[in-house]
């Protein structure tokens, strides 16, 4: 679960890491009354879950009511469906550093990156001169060490008066990233101020899905959903992307899922959504076919490789979905994995064809889509019907 900038900003302040003092806007006048009231010049930063809100245009230094008004109604007119922007001091500084915390899944330890130079060129300095971010794995029983912390400032070249305090900056955003349970917790850029004190200028947070039990003060807002059924998917915990083509994706395996949507688009489809059914999600076969059939799609292509998530358990969970939902499309199935020949059996009694290669399976549904398309668009219309003297 991804955190806006300004819920991020929050915990930072609950674990002691300065932030500037902002307010939240969701209209042009509050967000020029809030600049006002926190005194010029001031920041505009669009709320979004996505990256490259600076190269886009959405973060905005104004100096006057008139520039605050100008720029809060471009970045809510964006392409990018803003409804709040975060307006804060705009803080002077002399250098922008970068520190982050995230899992690495090889060495099963956390991993600490931190350069002397962040901002929005960040990626490209991590392409360009990798050697200048400096990379530190952490112990996930011992945690982060005090000389660990000490060690990383110097090793970046921070004099003493700047050392001490950027240790303490990662030793507070180690704290927060584990006791969060985040998969990510970054400040990009970390400005130094004038008076070589630090504070964070962007917060980018990241909650471990897995772990929300744990934190009940997170609560996603409906409106951080592309749709209805992508919010639906998520109280389900059923990953799901929302799309507008014919062709409805239920996969098993996010790995799986994106080859086949890729398959899709090569062979001349479009998809209508993006649904992972596998992993701990493969018994929920008739909640997964219900949010698929809400988006009407021209077919609904199911392929799956199963270990774990048994390929017998699945089919028969898709041929129960189908005589609970009695969905008006064709179903396209690719069902392999443990238990595959008691699936093939499964699909077979259901008057399923079990097909056993995913290119040939897409290439069916990518066919079907294309021909319940072109009926749609050669039937006549009710209006036109009735002009023939035909019927609908």
């Amino acid at each position: 679960m991804k955190l806006h900038e300004y819920q991020a900003k929050a915990l930072f302040r609950e674990f002691g890491i300065p932030a500037p003092q902002g307010e939240l806007a969701d209209t042009v006048e509050a967000a020029v009354n809030s600049a006002e009231h926190l005194g010029w010049p001031a920041a505009l930063k669009a709320q979004v879950l996505r990256g490259g809100r600076g190269k886009a245009g959405l973060v905005k230094i104004v100096q006057t009511p008139e520039e605050a008004c100008t720029a809060a109604q471009a970045i809510f007119a964006s392409d990018w469906k803003v409804r709040k922007i975060l307006v804060e001091q705009a803080i002077a500084h002399e250098r922008e550093l970068y520190v982050s915390f995230s899992a690495d899944s090889r060495t099963g330890a956390h991993l600490l990156l931190a350069s002397a130079e962040g901002g929005v060129e960040i990626e490209d300095l991590a392409r360009t001169a990798p050697e200048k971010i400096l990379k530190e794995h952490i112990d996930s029983i011992r945690g982060i060490l005090p000389y660990q912390a000490r060690t990383a400032a110097y090793d970046l070249g921070f004099a003493p008066s700047l050392a001490k305090g950027f240790a303490s900056i990662i030793e507070k955003l180690y704290r927060l990233y584990v006791q969060k349970d985040c998969e990510l917790a970054e400040i990009n850029p970390l400005f130094v101020t004038l008076e070589g004190n630090f504070i964070a200028a962007d917060a980018k947070i990241s909650i471990d899905d897995n772990a929300l039990f744990r934190h009940p003060e997170f609560e996603q807002d409906p409106a951080d959903f592309d749709s209805d059924i992508a919010r639906e998917a998520a109280a389900e915990g059923i990953p799901y992307l929302q799309f507008d083509g014919d062709i409805s994706l239920m996969c098993a395996g996010a790995g799986l899922t994106t080859a086949v949507y890729d398959l899709v688009v090569d062979f001349g489809g479009t998809v209508a959504n993006y649904l992972e059914f596998g992993g701990p999600n493969y018994r929920k076969s008739v909640r997964a076919m219900k949010l698929c059939i809400k988006n009407n799609p021209k077919v609904i292509l199911i392929v799956t490789f199963g270990t774990i998530a048994r390929a017998d358990i699945m089919a028969e969970g898709i041929v129960e979905a189908i005589r609970c939902l009695r969905p008006d499309c064709p179903i396209v199935t690719c069902i392999r994995g443990t238990g595959e020949d008691k699936a093939r059996e499964t699909l077979l009694s259901a008057g399923l064809e079990p097909l056993t290669d995913t290119e040939e399976a897409v290439k069916k549904a990518v066919e079907l889509a294309h021909i319940a398309r072109s009926t749609a668009t050669e039937r006549p219309t009710p209006a036109a019907a009735s002009k023939q003297g035909g019927q609908p």
